[in-house]
Order: structure tokens, then sequence, then C-alpha cells
């Protein structure tokens, strides 16, 4: 059985086996957002869902306008709505443009447009305020982009004071035993526009309980050799390397607008080994009314 469950949301509401809501909408060229209400997190904002206004913090991948366009209006509503300035995690590639955008919107709307900016590189981090922690990657594509992976961390006890009475455990803790260790682990890895490659150099992508990649074309109207041309990945690339991917579930996105969610099933149907489409839940909101809207960035 699909590890998700759709709901009646016109956007795609989505609970994983890997325990994590989303709600999401990823059209290639046109629209992406992927919001995780109990993360309080948020991956890019094409335009800007109306769910998304209550997300203070929000990942950039890369600067494209279906990944970044709704910026702007995400700061300046909530500050409408009295909402605390939103943090927005950028790569370093994008910076100085980003505070730019931000200066003349300002100059624009005649408003404050507060918000706090966060660059973070690949080899840096940066912890959230409910404790999760979040590393970027990078991801190869036509632009400048990086993925992000998002780890949880708890203290687990050693196993040789396993069993131990609680004050014989607060004994030892006092007198600067060392008694549990530090254990991460990899929750959610988003990956932004990228190629196949992403998925062979980070590990983070291939063990992350829940990986979010994109899937932009799905048959032969595009080939792979077009779809790398263009940065972005190809169903039969994924097939490929199905023995790499140890995640819990898989959501494929930015399909193309050219493809229509029957398509898009019954190529994953069948180009996908059955131990990986048993996984793997493609997100499809958008595609019903956006097919003829544009083409892939």
């Amino acid at each position: 059985t699909s590890p998700f469950r759709c709901g009646s949301n016109m956007r795609s509401r989505l609970s994983s086996s890997a325990g994590h809501e989303l709600l999401a909408l990823s059209v290639g060229g046109l629209e992406t957002c992927h919001y995780f209400p109990r993360l309080k997190l948020a991956f890019d904002i094409g335009r800007c869902p109306e769910e998304v206004l209550n997300c203070p913090t929000v990942l950039f991948t890369h600067a494209h306008m279906d990944h970044m366009g709704g910026v702007a209006y995400h700061t300046a509503t909530r500050a409408l709505r009295n909402l605390a300035p939103p943090r927005y995690v950028i790569p370093p590639h994008c910076a100085a443009d980003f505070e730019r955008l931000f200066e003349v919107w300002r100059a624009l709307d005649r408003s404050d447009m507060r918000h706090a900016t966060v660059v973070l590189a690949p080899g840096e981090e940066f912890v959230l305020a409910n404790g999760f922690l979040v590393r970027p990657f990078r991801s190869p594509h036509s632009a400048p982009c990086q993925g992000y992976g998002i780890w949880s961390r708890r203290e687990k006890l050693l196993e040789e004071f396993a069993g131990l009475p609680g004050e014989e455990l607060a004994r030892l803790k006092r007198a600067g035993t060392s008694i549990t260790r530090t254990l991460e682990t990899p929750q959610v890895a988003f990956c932004g526009d990228t190629l196949i490659e992403v998925v062979e150099r980070e590990e983070v992508v291939r063990r992350a309980r829940l990986l979010v990649l994109e899937c932009t074309f799905v048959d032969d109207e595009v080939s792979v050799d077009e779809a790398r041309s263009k940065g972005h990945v190809h169903l039969s690339e994924i097939a490929a390397r199905a023995e790499l991917f140890q995640n819990e579930a898989i959501l494929l996105t930015h399909f193309s607008a050219r493809h229509t969610p029957r398509t898009i099933e019954r190529a994953l149907d069948e180009t996908l080994p059955p131990g990986l489409r048993a996984r793997v839940r493609p997100l499809l909101g958008g595609h019903r009314r956006a097919r003829e809207a544009g083409g892939e960035r």
C-alpha cells in the first residue's frame, strides 16, 4: 500500500509513514512550495499558497521564479496579519540580490518588509527553534541550487547503563560520567531542482526517512538527454538507481505540466521496480488545472 494518504484539500495534503505531514504544490516551471506544518518549515515559495502564510521559516533552494517568486508577498502579508517577521534561509550565491529585491519592494510597497535572512552554505548548519538541524547540500541544476537535509537529534542511553535505576543514572551524571550518546536521524531530504547525481553524491538523500525528489519528465516525450540538458531528473534515471534508495517514503514532485496525472501514475507503475514503487507517491496537485500554462526551467 502507498505510504501516503491524500485528503480533499485543493492542494495536496499528504501524511507519510515517515511521520511528517506535508502540504505541497509543485508543477515544473510554474509553482513549487512544500510546507511541513508540524516542523513550521517550508521549502521554496513560487506563488505563496494561503496555507504557507502561517509558516515562519522558509528554506530556498534557488532563485528561479517558480521557486522564489512569492517571497515578497509572504513577507508583506504576514506583516498585514500581525504575524512575526519571517526567516528566510538562502544559498550564498543569491544573498546580495535577495536583499536588493527587498530594497526595491520596500520602495514600491512603502513598508518595512521586515524579515530575517540566514545565508547558509553546504558544510554549514542551522538549528531551528524546535531543535531540528538544517544542513544544505549541493544540487546540480541549470542554475546554482542547493538542497536541504532536516535532522532530528536526541540523546540515547549507552548500552552499558541500560537497566540501571533512575537514581543511579542521576548519580553517575552528577559525577561527570557520560551515560548517553547523541543520535542524529535524517528526517527529510529536499533536493530542489536537480540532476540525478544528487542521489549518488549525498548520503542524506539516500537515507532520509522522507525524500522529496524532483522528477520532471516521465516518458519518451522528453529523452533523458533532453531532461539533463534542462537540469532535471527523468523517471528512468530513478529506476536505474533503485537499489540506492534506503528511504521509508519518497515523494516525487515537479512533474512537467505536459504530463497528465494518469500519464504520471502509469509511468510509475510501468517503470519503477515493485520494491521502490511501493514507497513512492507522486505529487499531482495543480496538474489538473495547469497543464497548458507553461514549461520547465
